[in-house]
Protein backbone atom coordinates (compact mmCIF):
# COMPACT_ATOMS: atom_id res chain seq x y z
CA UNK A 1 0.00 0.00 0.00
CA UNK A 2 1.72 3.36 -0.86
CA UNK A 3 2.10 6.03 1.73
CA UNK A 4 0.01 9.57 0.87
CA UNK A 5 1.04 11.98 -1.31
CA UNK A 6 -0.71 14.77 0.85
CA UNK A 7 -1.83 15.88 4.12
CA UNK A 8 -3.84 18.28 6.22
CA UNK A 9 -3.31 18.18 9.96
CA UNK A 10 -5.36 19.75 11.68
CA UNK A 11 -5.38 22.13 15.42
CA UNK A 12 -8.12 21.23 17.64
CA UNK A 13 -10.18 24.27 19.68
CA UNK A 14 -10.94 27.32 16.87
CA UNK A 15 -10.35 25.06 14.09
CA UNK A 16 -12.31 21.87 14.57
CA UNK A 17 -14.67 23.03 17.19
CA UNK A 18 -14.56 26.20 19.35
CA UNK A 19 -14.37 25.49 23.09
CA UNK A 20 -12.39 28.17 24.32
CA UNK A 21 -15.43 29.67 26.60
CA UNK A 22 -15.09 26.67 28.19
CA UNK A 23 -11.38 25.95 28.80
CA UNK A 24 -11.36 29.98 30.09
CA UNK A 25 -14.01 29.38 32.83
CA UNK A 26 -12.09 25.84 33.60
CA UNK A 27 -9.11 28.03 34.27
CA UNK A 28 -11.12 30.63 36.01
CA UNK A 29 -12.35 27.79 38.34
CA UNK A 30 -8.71 27.07 38.99
CA UNK A 31 -7.43 30.00 39.99
CA UNK A 32 -10.24 30.20 42.63
CA UNK A 33 -9.51 27.39 44.31
CA UNK A 34 -5.51 27.78 44.04
CA UNK A 35 -5.66 31.86 45.15
CA UNK A 36 -4.24 32.92 41.98
CA UNK A 37 -5.77 35.86 39.45
CA UNK A 38 -6.33 34.69 35.84
CA UNK A 39 -8.02 37.68 33.23
CA UNK A 40 -9.02 37.25 30.07
CA UNK A 41 -5.64 38.70 28.71
CA UNK A 42 -4.09 36.21 30.93
CA UNK A 43 -6.36 33.55 28.50
CA UNK A 44 -5.88 35.18 25.34
CA UNK A 45 -1.94 35.45 25.42
CA UNK A 46 -1.61 31.60 26.43
CA UNK A 47 -4.50 30.31 24.51
CA UNK A 48 -2.45 27.47 22.25
CA UNK A 49 0.60 26.91 25.24
CA UNK A 50 0.57 23.46 26.52
CA UNK A 51 -0.19 23.45 30.12
CA UNK A 52 2.97 23.32 31.31
CA UNK A 53 4.20 25.75 29.79
CA UNK A 54 1.06 27.89 30.79
CA UNK A 55 0.73 27.46 34.86
CA UNK A 56 4.54 28.67 35.44
CA UNK A 57 4.18 31.52 33.46
CA UNK A 58 1.36 32.50 34.61
CA UNK A 59 1.37 31.63 38.59
CA UNK A 60 5.38 31.07 38.75
CA UNK A 61 4.68 27.78 39.88
CA UNK A 62 7.59 25.13 38.48
CA UNK A 63 7.11 22.38 40.65
CA UNK A 64 6.20 19.66 37.89
CA UNK A 65 4.30 17.17 40.34
CA UNK A 66 2.15 20.45 41.10
CA UNK A 67 1.86 21.14 37.54
CA UNK A 68 0.67 18.43 36.37
CA UNK A 69 -1.50 18.45 39.06
CA UNK A 70 -3.12 21.60 38.60
CA UNK A 71 -3.44 21.21 34.53
CA UNK A 72 -5.24 17.26 35.17
CA UNK A 73 -7.25 19.75 37.41
CA UNK A 74 -8.29 22.14 35.09
CA UNK A 75 -8.67 19.33 31.81
CA UNK A 76 -11.20 17.74 34.24
CA UNK A 77 -12.93 20.89 34.68
CA UNK A 78 -12.52 22.04 31.02
CA UNK A 79 -14.12 17.71 30.22
CA UNK A 80 -16.99 18.09 32.48
CA UNK A 81 -18.33 21.03 30.23
CA UNK A 82 -17.30 19.60 26.85
CA UNK A 83 -19.77 16.68 27.72
CA UNK A 84 -22.46 18.48 27.55
CA UNK A 85 -22.15 19.09 24.13
CA UNK A 86 -19.78 20.39 21.51
CA UNK A 87 -20.04 21.09 17.83
CA UNK A 88 -17.58 21.11 14.37
CA UNK A 89 -17.05 24.44 13.40
CA UNK A 90 -18.91 25.14 9.68
CA UNK A 91 -17.18 23.52 6.86
CA UNK A 92 -15.07 21.16 8.63
CA UNK A 93 -17.31 17.88 7.89
CA UNK A 94 -17.56 18.18 4.50
CA UNK A 95 -13.74 19.49 4.27
CA UNK A 96 -12.78 16.49 6.04
CA UNK A 97 -14.84 14.20 3.95
CA UNK A 98 -14.26 15.62 0.90
CA UNK A 99 -10.18 15.43 1.82
CA UNK A 100 -10.31 11.99 2.46
CA UNK A 101 -12.54 11.23 -0.74
CA UNK A 102 -9.66 12.75 -2.27
CA UNK A 103 -7.09 10.52 -0.65
CA UNK A 104 -5.69 13.10 1.46
CA UNK A 105 -4.16 11.70 5.14
CA UNK A 106 -5.38 13.62 8.10
CA UNK A 107 -3.68 14.12 11.32
CA UNK A 108 -4.68 16.19 14.40
CA UNK A 109 -1.79 18.27 15.91
CA UNK A 110 -2.76 19.77 18.99
CA UNK A 111 -1.23 21.38 22.22
CA UNK A 112 -4.53 20.13 24.32
CA UNK A 113 -4.11 16.41 26.12
CA UNK A 114 -4.84 13.12 24.26
CA UNK A 115 -7.91 12.95 26.59
CA UNK A 116 -9.39 16.06 25.19
CA UNK A 117 -8.76 15.70 21.40
CA UNK A 118 -10.36 11.97 22.26
CA UNK A 119 -13.43 13.36 23.92
CA UNK A 120 -13.86 16.09 20.69
CA UNK A 121 -13.16 13.52 18.05
CA UNK A 122 -15.51 11.05 19.74
CA UNK A 123 -18.26 13.60 20.27
CA UNK A 124 -18.01 14.81 16.79
CA UNK A 125 -17.68 11.43 14.67
CA UNK A 126 -14.89 12.45 12.74
CA UNK A 127 -12.20 9.91 14.09
CA UNK A 128 -12.55 7.91 10.73
CA UNK A 129 -10.82 10.95 9.14
CA UNK A 130 -7.48 10.96 11.51
CA UNK A 131 -4.86 9.25 10.66
CA UNK A 132 -2.48 10.58 13.48
CA UNK A 133 -3.07 12.27 16.52
CA UNK A 134 -0.47 14.45 18.46
CA UNK A 135 -1.27 15.53 21.32
CA UNK A 136 0.23 17.88 24.43
CA UNK A 137 1.98 14.35 25.93
CA UNK A 138 3.61 13.55 22.88
CA UNK A 139 5.75 16.99 22.43
CA UNK A 140 8.40 18.79 24.82
CA UNK A 141 7.88 22.33 23.40
CA UNK A 142 4.91 24.08 22.25
CA UNK A 143 3.65 26.22 19.23
CA UNK A 144 5.38 28.22 18.12
CA UNK A 145 8.30 25.34 17.82
CA UNK A 146 7.32 23.08 14.79
CA UNK A 147 7.64 20.10 16.77
CA UNK A 148 3.94 19.16 17.02
CA UNK A 149 3.38 19.22 13.19
CA UNK A 150 6.42 17.51 12.24
CA UNK A 151 5.56 14.66 14.34
CA UNK A 152 2.46 14.62 13.04
CA UNK A 153 3.83 14.82 9.20
CA UNK A 154 6.22 11.95 10.67
CA UNK A 155 3.25 9.70 11.68
CA UNK A 156 1.11 9.93 8.54
CA UNK A 157 4.64 9.03 6.53
CA UNK A 158 3.82 12.73 4.42
CA UNK A 159 6.98 15.25 3.75
CA UNK A 160 6.74 18.49 6.00
CA UNK A 161 6.68 19.96 2.64
CA UNK A 162 3.51 18.09 1.27
CA UNK A 163 1.24 19.56 4.19
CA UNK A 164 -1.11 22.10 4.86
CA UNK A 165 -2.22 23.11 8.94
CA UNK A 166 -5.39 24.28 9.90
CA UNK A 167 -5.22 26.87 12.48
CA UNK A 168 -6.98 29.73 14.09
CA UNK A 169 -4.02 31.48 16.52
CA UNK A 170 -0.70 33.39 15.09
CA UNK A 171 1.06 30.78 17.49
CA UNK A 172 0.06 28.03 16.02
CA UNK A 173 0.47 29.52 12.47
CA UNK A 174 4.32 30.30 13.31
CA UNK A 175 4.70 27.14 14.28
CA UNK A 176 3.76 25.38 11.19
CA UNK A 177 5.40 27.60 8.75
CA UNK A 178 8.44 27.23 10.77
CA UNK A 179 7.84 23.47 10.36
CA UNK A 180 8.03 24.54 6.31
CA UNK A 181 4.08 23.95 5.54
CA UNK A 182 1.59 26.03 4.63
CA UNK A 183 -1.11 27.47 6.47
CA UNK A 184 -5.33 28.18 6.46
CA UNK A 185 -5.94 30.06 8.90
CA UNK A 186 -10.33 30.43 10.13
CA UNK A 187 -11.21 33.07 11.75
CA UNK A 188 -14.88 32.29 12.92
CA UNK A 189 -13.90 31.60 16.58
CA UNK A 190 -13.13 35.51 16.40
CA UNK A 191 -9.93 34.83 18.61
CA UNK A 192 -7.56 36.29 16.23
CA UNK A 193 -7.85 39.32 13.80
CA UNK A 194 -6.99 38.72 10.25
CA UNK A 195 -4.01 40.93 10.45
CA UNK A 196 -1.86 39.24 12.95
CA UNK A 197 -2.69 35.53 11.06
CA UNK A 198 -1.82 37.64 8.01
CA UNK A 199 1.45 39.24 9.79
CA UNK A 200 2.76 35.32 11.11
CA UNK A 201 2.81 33.81 7.23
CA UNK A 202 -0.82 32.61 7.04
CA UNK A 203 -1.43 31.76 3.26
CA UNK A 204 -4.80 31.49 3.44
CA UNK A 205 -7.02 33.28 5.74
CA UNK A 206 -10.88 32.71 5.44
CA UNK A 207 -14.08 33.29 7.95
CA UNK A 208 -15.10 29.64 7.73
CA UNK A 209 -13.97 26.82 6.09
CA UNK A 210 -17.20 27.09 4.47
CA UNK A 211 -14.78 28.87 2.14
CA UNK A 212 -12.76 26.17 1.00
CA UNK A 213 -12.14 23.00 -1.03
CA UNK A 214 -9.95 19.86 -1.15
CA UNK A 215 -9.28 21.67 -4.57
CA UNK A 216 -8.03 24.66 -2.74
CA UNK A 217 -5.80 22.87 -0.50
CA UNK A 218 -4.39 20.66 -3.55
CA UNK A 219 -3.42 23.87 -5.63
CA UNK A 220 -1.70 25.56 -2.28
CA UNK A 221 0.80 22.22 -2.11
CA UNK A 222 0.97 21.79 -5.88
CA UNK A 223 2.26 25.58 -6.23
CA UNK A 224 4.58 25.12 -3.09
Amino acid sequence: MSLPQFAVIWDVDGTLVDTAELHYQAWCVLAREIDQPFTRADFTGTFGWRNPEIIPKLWGIHDDAVVTELGKRKEDYYRDEAKKGVALLPGVRALMEALSAAGFAQAIGSSAPRNNIDLILEMTKVSIHVGAIVSMEDTRRGKPDPEVFLLAAQRLGVEPARCVVIEDAPVGVQAAKAGGMRVVAVTCAGHHPDEKLRAVGADLIVPTLEHVTQQDIAQMLVSF
